[in-house]
């Protein structure tokens, strides 16, 4: 569902305009390679009573939700080990598995301790091995922990499933009656909490670098405000007040800056705010509409969307030479840009010649091949994991607004389980410590 504020800029960018330009890129429809087949073996528990979580089950998912891995059901495996003497290495070689990952827990003093070990089944040798201990309220953290270890040792890359995640519900009462709230929840959408409600819409939250503050858009003052909230103690500053729109805030890599959009001088444009000395910049200047900031990692190039072609398509600028430069050229809509962690991958929100759906899609930046990667249409708001692998993004299933998961090279597309009501404007969270 789009909300009420992109909904403004929506129908502003889909103005018809001016021819667009030549298309340069490669649109690619194809699937990936299969998936590396791994076992995580329910872990073996000493305790006597029921835990409220299964930790195999939660590393298993995390693996899966890479898009990297295919779990191997449990009703499928032979036997079940819980330590390494305990392994028959033919059992998992005729199941086709590559790795296994085997686990024991025990309780002590209160709390749980949790021993983990991960091998590699052709050549019979273990290739991670690790303790963590934790409450049971914290068994999630602690799969998710060992989920990031396994991930990063069979791939070279940093896991990011214990990030975290903010979206916002509205819930709608009667006509008049809707209640906004900001939730923060665990990357997968478990252990929502509540951030911030309102009877005005909440939009475009944003995790600061340091995942300790977040940036959005509210009406509680019945136009739309920029303000940052402090997630610890809750304390919140209004950053704008500018008359019209106040919107779409991002971020700079080292948090020390906030892009946005403020239709103030006339048009919707790009400014940057240093939040230390709330000095304001102006980073566009043109009679298109721009909108929709994301910064480069190296803190001068800011991608954003605009009409300026004659229809949305997403440039980026170097905020110090005032150089601009037209990314996308596939489809008649490009928009809402979201850059992977190695910057090689823009995400978008894209729509291809003569079409009226909105569908997610990867454009790789050094070959221009695009890729479509949701099924379902409506899709908004693409968020990416800070290693690249996952994205989430808000589209509509059963004419209900929800989140959808779904791996950058395409295999895994899942629904998250999320609050009652109307789910929306996804942010995931840089890595926490």
């Amino acid at each position: 569902m789009i909300s009420i504020f992109r909904g403004i800029l929506f129908a502003l960018l889909c103005v018809a305009g001016a021819a667009v330009a030549e298309e340069k890129n490669i649109l690619v429809t194809s699937g990936a390679d299969r998936a590396i087949p791994i076992a995580v073996v329910p872990f073996g528990w000493q305790g006597g009573t029921v835990l409220p979580e299964d930790m195999a089950k939660i590393i298993g998912d995390d693996l899966r939700n890479s898009g990297v891995f295919e779990p191997i059901p449990p009703q499928n495996m032979i036997s079940r080990p819980s330590q390494a003497s305990e392994i028959i290495y033919r059992d998992w070689k005729a199941l086709g598995a590559q790795y296994v990952l085997v686990g024991s827990m025990v309780p002590s003093g209160g709390r749980l301790q949790v021993q983990f070990a991960l091998f590699n089944v052709a050549t019979e040798q273990q290739v991670l091995t690790g303790s963590v201990g934790g409450g049971t309220d914290q068994l999630r953290d602690m799969a998710h922990h060992i989920a990031d270890l396994s991930f990063e040792k069979l791939t070279g890359v940093k896991g990011a499933f214990s990030t975290r995640m903010l979206y916002v519900t509205a819930e709608r009462f009667s006509v008049n009656n809707t209640r906004y709230t900001l939730q923060r929840s665990d990357y997968d959408g478990a252990r929502a909490v509540t951030l911030l409600q309102s009877r005005e819409p909440i939009l475009s939250p944003s995790f600061a670098p340091d995942g300790r503050r977040i940036a959005y858009v509210s009406f509680e003052q019945k136009r739309p405000r920029i303000f940052v909230q402090h997630i610890d103690t809750g304390r919140r500053e209004q950053v704008t007040n500018f008359e019209g729109l106040n919107g779409a805030p991002a971020w700079s890599p080292d948090g020390s800056r906030l892009a946005f959009v403020l239709s103030k001088d006339g048009n919707p444009e790009i400014y940057v705010m240093d939040m230390g000395s709330r000095q304001l910049r102006r980073v566009t200047n043109q009679g298109a509409i721009d909108t929709e900031p994301f910064w480069g990692k190296d803190g001068n190039t800011i991608y954003f969307t605009s009409d300026r072609s004659g229809k949305p398509q997403i440039y980026k600028t170097n905020i110090n030479s005032g150089a601009v430069e037209r990314v996308t050229f596939v489809g008649n809509y490009n928009a809402n840009p979201k850059l992977s962690a190695d910057e090689k991958t823009l995400v978008m929100i894209h729509r291809q010649e003569g079409y009226t759906v909105f569908k997610v899609a990867a454009q790789d930046l050094q070959r221009g091949n695009l890729r479509i990667l949701s099924d379902t249409s409506l899709d908004e708001s693409p968020t990416v994991a800070p290693n690249g692998t996952m994205l989430i993004y808000a589209t509509r299933q059963q004419g209900r607004g929800v989140l959808m998961l779904a791996s950058i090279n395409g295999r895994v597309r899942l629904p998250l389980p999320t609050a009652q009501g109307e789910v929306r404007e996804p942010s995931w969270s840089p890595y926490l410590n």
